[in-house]
């Protein structure tokens, strides 16, 4: 029977509503309860991006937000499909990232709440997976409301506190067909932002610091941060979100992570610090150790819970920030000496020297990972995506997938441990020729662990790995390989990314955690 005039299928109307949400790629996987979704993408200018593995898509989605500031999009099948994007979803979630997970579920007509019945992919309640690592959990019931559902979820996932938002459609709506929808782009107005308290007592500071987050990322506030930081002559410390906001060379850009003391010791003597788009976490205070500043003003959109400001500007920080910056009258000489005394690293200085200003680096949970992620020079806005949030392990190589869609050169950097979460996306990488390059250090382990036990002067149980021959398995999946010391590193990872193809660049070598790992946390010292 032929589908009426003016009627699109539910498949067809989830994938018009990312188009309506201006979305140009999504990954996943197919399965049995989706592939009528599937379809609708095969006519339609989204490219979708088969992954090998439901976590990918959630990661390789994650990297693609992180690297251009758009929308994540992972699309799963049912039940352990689902259930596979979880914790790709919490990392997400911890590093306020805008991500739209969209999974079926099994049949409306069979569902029975509360009830299992042995239904394909079944889960009483599959939903129940997502709502601690998720701004919103919506269900489809109708599929009249399916495309309208999309962009609602896909919007909320963009409204600042960007973060996951997770949409259920049961598999009998993607075949089933309703009208044409209509696509509604009303905005919301902008709200009046009121930043006098702020500015009068960064007027009245001697020595104001300035630490910037991912909020101000988030925000596209790189400009703005530069504008206050040069008004106020205010040394400007990064967290791991915030890296990339002032181009490396900045004069009032501190080149290092806030675990260094030299680092710390400028918030320490700082009498007004205002934190742009950072929640303070743990893993950038060390441990919440970091003393109170006299004066703690803070811009953000969402209460800072981790220490009470004394001026909270509730607002997006780019437009707070230009009204700070009007604001505040000339340009003061900065109060305190640009820091130096980045620790010796032969890796870090051989990775940098082969990277252009406008790469994206993604540093898995490996010790490699650690020094980029705190010490790496990182050129521009976006530049570094460091799964700090949860710590998920295996981050690094899938979610390098989805930043090299970005259009900038990326590079993964990776050890053996975290790589093999992954390693079967190698034949993602080749056959949808994504220009990733993958720097693998492989120190026979899980060099962060055995670092664990052997400081504490304990034989390491658990922590050592028989790796693969990774040239060779690289070649398997027709992904160019070739293995180095660090003083070939340079040349090799130029290669690669000249070439414009998947790549693999083992380097085997051990090396002992930075100072922005717990354990060598100066301020957790007693």
């Amino acid at each position: 029977m032929a589908e009426p005039a003016g009627s699109f299928t539910g498949g067809e109307a989830l994938v018009g509503a990312l188009q309506s949400l201006d979305v140009e790629v999504a990954f996943g996987l197919p399965g049995v309860h989706n592939l009528a979704a599937w379809k609708a993408f095969g006519a339609s200018p989204v490219r979708l991006i088969g992954v090998r593995h439901e976590q990918t898509a959630g990661y390789a989605a994650d990297g693609y937000a992180r690297a251009t500031g758009r929308l994540g999009v992972a699309i799963t099948t049912t039940g352990p499909g689902a259930a596979n994007v979880v914790a790709a979803t919490g990392e997400a979630w911890s590093c306020h990232t805008p991500l739209l997970v969209i999974a079926t579920d099994i049949p409306s007509t069979v569902r029975r709440p509360g009830e299992y019945r042995g239904v394909l992919h079944e889960t009483t309640d599959q939903a129940s997976f997502f709502r601690p690592v998720t701004k919103a959990v919506m269900h489809v019931a109708r599929v009249e409301d399916l495309h309208d559902a999309v962009v609602e979820a896909g919007r909320l996932a963009m409204t600042a506190p960007r973060r996951p938002v997770y949409l259920e459609v049961p598999t009998d709506l993607l075949s089933a067909t309703a009208p044409v929808p209509t696509v509604s782009t009303a905005a919301a107005p902008s709200p009046d932002v009121d930043v006098q308290a702020l500015v009068d007592a960064l007027a009245h500071a001697e020595r104001p610091l300035l630490w910037v987050g991912g909020g101000a990322t988030a925000a596209d506030a790189a400009s703005e941060v530069v504008a206050v930081a040069e008004a106020l002559g205010a040394p400007v410390l990064c967290s791991y979100g915030g890296r990339g906001l002032l181009p490396p060379d900045h004069p009032l850009l501190v080149p290092l992570p806030p675990h260094s003391p030299a680092a710390g010791a400028l918030w320490d003597a700082a009498d007004v610090v205002l934190v742009v788009g950072s929640d303070l976490d743990a893993m950038n205070t060390q441990g919440f150790r970091q003393p109170r500043p006299p004066v703690l003003l803070a811009i953000d959109l969402v209460p800072l819970v981790n220490q009470t400001p004394d001026v909270l500007v509730q607002a997006d920080a780019r437009t707070a920030l230009a009204c700070v910056a009007e604001a505040l009258e000339g340009r003061r000489e900065p109060w305190a000496k640009r820091p130096g005394g980045r620790p010796d690293m032969p890796f870090l200085d051989a990775l940098e020297a082969a990277l252009p200003d406008d790469a994206v680096v993604v540093a898995d949970m490996c010790v490699a990972g650690y020094w980029y992620g705190g010490f790496g020079r990182v050129g521009a806005p976006r530049g570094l995506a460091y799964p700090v949030g949860w710590g998920t392990l295996g981050f690094g190589f899938p979610a390098a997938l989805g930043a090299s869609l970005s259009g900038r050169p990326t590079v993964a950097v990776v050890g053996d441990g975290g790589f093999l979460f992954a390693c079967g996306d190698l034949a993602t990488a080749a056959q949808e020729r994504l220009a990733v390059t993958v720097v693998l250090v492989d120190d026979g382990g899980y060099g962060m662990l055995r670092y664990d036990f052997v400081k504490d002067g304990e034989t390491p149980v658990g922590t050592e790995l028989a790796p693969p021959d990774f040239v060779e398995l690289a070649s398997a999946f027709r992904v160019e390989a070739v293995e180095v010391a660090v003083e070939g590193l340079s040349a090799a990872v130029r290669a690669g990314l000249a070439s414009g193809r998947p790549n693999l660049v083992v380097v085997k070598a051990t090396y002992d955690p930075p100072p922005n790992t717990s354990p060598n946390w100066y301020r957790a010292r007693p």
